[in-house]
């Protein structure tokens, strides 16, 4: 075998893992406070799956000064087809801003069709309504 093909083909076992798993980025989320027009940073958010018993929980994390988790879904695992919810816990953000709120939660059911397809889940929020969307 000469020096190309060997290298070739060391190159190609070396990245071949990655290929296998989510890209970074593959779901992403965002929060914008209506009543104020600034991002809602250090929310916590937690993503989960159903199964035929329930839910399993995937990740959780924080949003970013800019409101944003940039890549929510596990980059070690497939985002396979199936039921998914992103749980905003906005209870914690408006109590933490001395503000009341409405909803102590915003659970946020959607469906993927293709594996690692690339989701964006945006929230546009106040202290006593929401709304979110497909995004890209």
């Amino acid at each position: 075998m000469n020096k190309f093909v060997t290298l070739t083909l060391l190159s190609s076992s070396v990245f071949a893992p990655a290929a296998f798993s989510a890209p970074a980025g593959t779901l992403s989320v965002h929060i914008l406070n209506q009543q104020t027009g600034i991002p809602s940073k250090a929310v916590t958010v937690t993503l989960e799956k159903q199964n035929p018993a329930g839910w399993d929980m995937l990740a959780k994390g924080k949003t970013d000064n800019d409101g944003r988790i940039k890549s929510l879904y596990p980059d070690n695992q497939d985002m396979q087809p199936g039921v998914y919810k992103v749980t905003f816990k906005t209870g914690d953000y408006f109590k933490s801003e001395k503000l009341s709120s409405f909803f102590p939660e915003v659970p946020v059911l959607f469906t993927v069709t293709k594996m690692n397809e690339k989701l964006h889940i945006p929230l546009l929020l106040s202290q006593y309504g929401y709304s979110t969307y497909k995004g890209s």
